[in-house]
């Protein structure tokens, strides 16, 4: 990715989401968050835009993007039998998302079943922030309409 390009699409994303923050971006959908998730720093933000390849979602088992990353670019029924496995999903919590998606699609769904069953939440194009950090995922898919 050429600088001007990446320094427009971290510009973007770091906009996008210091305006959506507030409103608990990547809050999960249908259901209240038991405990408050982290604040997610400027710095994090670029870090995510930069380690989500263009096109990806992204997911991390850390706060704030970090330790182990499942990614995919296409929807994803069942990260532990599918054709892209996610090592970590059965043992661990979601606990950050980044959505690097350009489509036309306003954002990703994800889910705690396999076959898009028990929505965890969703977050739109070019955000992503920490998750409530309570819960698994195991399938996902791009959506159009509302993510909320």
């Amino acid at each position: 990715m050429k600088a001007r390009q990446l320094n427009s699409r971290i510009r973007a994303v770091v906009v996008g989401v210091a305006v959506a923050a507030a409103t608990a971006l990547a809050a999960p959908t249908g259901a209240q968050a038991s405990e408050a998730a982290p604040p997610v720093s400027e710095a994090d933000l670029t870090r995510a835009a930069v380690s989500c390849p263009s096109e990806y979602v992204c997911f991390w088992t850390g706060a704030n993007f970090t330790g182990s990353k499942c990614q995919w670019d296409v929807a994803d029924p069942d990260w532990q039998g599918g054709s892209i496995r996610c090592s970590w999903s059965a043992t661990h919590n979601v606990k950050s998302v980044f959505n690097a998606g350009t489509s036309s699609a306003t954002g990703v769904a994800y889910y705690g079943g396999a076959d898009y069953v028990n929505r965890r939440g969703c977050t739109r194009q070019q955000h992503g922030g920490n998750l409530a950090g309570t819960y698994k995922v195991r399938s996902h898919r791009w959506i159009s309409g509302s993510c909320g």
